[in-house]
């Protein structure tokens, strides 16, 4: 006597779940290692140093 087995749910198709330890790792971009605001201060201030240097080595002799 065949025995009843209730209807399986219907199966939603959802992504495989990642390893916990490796998901972060999706979130990163090649290239990527400071933010924008970093990498425009790190510059002017490199900007800014070169030109007091060049201000030293070759003063102005305009009146």
């Amino acid at each position: 006597m065949p025995q009843f087995t209730s209807p399986r749910p219907m199966r939603i198709n959802t992504p495989k779940p990642r390893n916990p330890l490796v998901a972060p790792a999706h979130k990163r971009q090649a290239g990527r290692h400071q933010s924008p605001n970093d990498a425009h201060a790190q510059r002017q201030q490199a900007r800014l140093e070169l030109r007091s240097l060049l201000r030293d080595r070759y003063p102005d002799e305009s009146p």
